[in-house]
């Protein structure tokens, strides 16, 4: 009854499909490749040269002299009112439009500092007044970070589009009322949210693996006529079908992160402790070396380019995580272990022969950290992403959508209590502290819990029903982060 893996996959010679990447997903049909837009303003261009971005001012006995910075240095030591600006206005005149309401795609920006993002959420704020007149009460844009509180349901709030209300400009059409979320990290790795249609790095990036998870909050695919947002189907009548499909993302890139990853980052280098009392941060020429500086120089755009990336997917798609991956599925053991779908012995073999040995040095510890997802994952599954059993490692979100449907299909709460029993059910699962004060029957505690008005405006059987399901069907380890 149940075919042979490698019949399914058509590998009949025994030599399996060793990974399902953004470019499988790609050209399969499952995933979306970016539209990159480069801009960069004058400021940004010099930054980013080898010469760096040079001012001349006057030091403390007043002499002329000259310091020089570099992207590392952005709103860092550098800072530039006018240089954000223009990346807020250049962002918002060519964001992809949700295809359905006509207002700003669902867009993630990723700011170098909490203190940055409190600064681009108050300039998106103040264009959408302008743009969108009437429309938005300076929650057109929301600062999303640790400063904030509950941030963590803020990101939550905005993938099932209820961030600052919904259905603003179509009361019949669910979606997010703010359109942008700002961030630091925190929705880096890990984080769903299908209908996003822009990122925007208004960072720069230096690390591999942040590159590619934040680049990934864009690639899934999203029906915006799908009956879960959409309430009148008469608002698409007059829009063409293939508008309505999800088929491609806008990824902003103000800081040439792109470039760098495709032409200068060296996937083979042995990064090298560097000497104590040394820095690491780049700009910094002269003599004379000051803390901060705030340019108001005026700062157009100084190049615009839009670049489709095709099938053949990023340099940075193709390369990394190879060096793992292809040390395990290169070993003759591991690959007749595989052929008898024998997991536990791969896992033994990996652990005993190529865990902790000289120059790579590998482990399930730094392999998770490399991955960089929202919550512990098994070496099993590690081994079935390498070997294709698996797509992709789904994020913390995905399994508890997942571990609710199984629940959701067994009990079927009422509609009105749908979204309770979801909240419910993914509190007690990831908050130790809700569940402790449930399992001790520690009820006062929930005035202070945030978690406690779900538990309120649920019927007592659903209130008992949740926390014994779970107990008897999900293993709580693997939401760990």
């Amino acid at each position: 009854m149940l075919l042979d893996t490698y019949t399914t996959f058509g590998c009949e010679d025994g030599k399996p499909t060793f990974q399902y990447s953004l470019l499988h997903g790609v050209k399969d049909g499952f995933l979306v490749n970016p539209c990159v837009v480069d801009a960069r303003t004058e400021i940004t261009t010099q930054l980013l040269s080898d010469e760096g971005y040079t001012v001349e001012i006057t030091d403390d006995n007043g002499e002329e002299t000259s310091t020089t910075f570099s992207q590392r240095d952005f709103e860092k030591k550098l800072f530039s009112e006018n240089t954000n600006r223009i990346f807020c206005k250049t962002f918002l005149e060519n964001a992809y439009r949700d295809p359905i309401s006509g207002e700003i795609g669902k867009s993630i920006v990723f700011c170098v500092s909490q203190n940055h993002a409190a600064k681009i959420t108050q300039i998106l704020n103040e264009f959408a007044d302008k743009m969108f007149p009437g429309k938005y009460q300076s929650d057109f844009a929301m600062q999303v970070t640790s400063w904030i509180p509950d941030a963590q349901q803020l990101t939550i709030n905005f993938t099932n589009n209820r961030l600052g209300g919904k259905g603003n400009f179509h009361d019949l059409y669910r979606t997010s009322k703010t359109r942008v979320c700002v961030t630091v990290g925190m929705m880096t790795t890990g984080y769903d949210c299908p209908d996003i249609l822009n990122v925007c790095l208004m960072r720069p990036i230096f690390s591999p693996t942040d590159f590619i998870q934040i680049k990934g909050r864009g690639t899934r695919k999203f029906n915006f006529a799908n009956k879960e947002v959409l309430k009148d189907k008469g608002l698409i009548e007059n829009i063409p079908a293939e508008s309505l499909q999800k088929s491609r993302f806008k990824l902003f890139d103000f800081f040439a992160n792109c470039e760098f990853f495709e032409e200068k980052f060296n996937y083979d280098e042995v990064l090298k402790l560097p000497p104590k009392g040394t820095s690491t941060e780049g700009g910094g020429g002269g003599g004379y070396v000051i803390d901060e500086y705030d340019s108001t120089r005026h700062d157009p755009l100084k190049t615009f380019t839009v670049n489709e990336v095709g099938v053949e997917g990023m340099k940075i798609d193709r390369m990394y995580f190879e060096k793992f991956e292809d040390k395990v599925k290169e070993d003759d053991k591991i690959k007749e272990l595989v052929q008898q779908k024998n997991f536990d012995a791969i896992e033994q073999y990996i652990i005993s022969q190529i865990f902790d040995k000289p120059e790579e040095y590998y482990n399930i510890s730094k392999l998770r950290n490399a991955i960089k997802i929202d919550r512990r994952l098994s070496l099993r599954e590690i081994i079935e992403k390498i070997f294709g059993f698996i797509p992709y490692f789904k994020s913390k979100d995905e399994l508890l959508d997942e571990e609710f449907e199984k629940f959701d299909s067994r009990y079927l709460p009422p509609e009105e209590y749908f979204m309770f029993a979801m909240d419910y059910f993914k509190s007690y699962i990831t908050d130790s502290e809700f569940r402790e004060i449930i399992e001790k029957k520690k009820y006062a505690l929930l005035n202070t819990n945030p978690n406690g008005d779900v538990f309120r405006k649920l019927p007592p059987e659903l209130r008992f029903a949740i926390p014994e399901y779970i107990k008897d069907n999900v293993s709580l380890n693997k939401f760990v982060a």
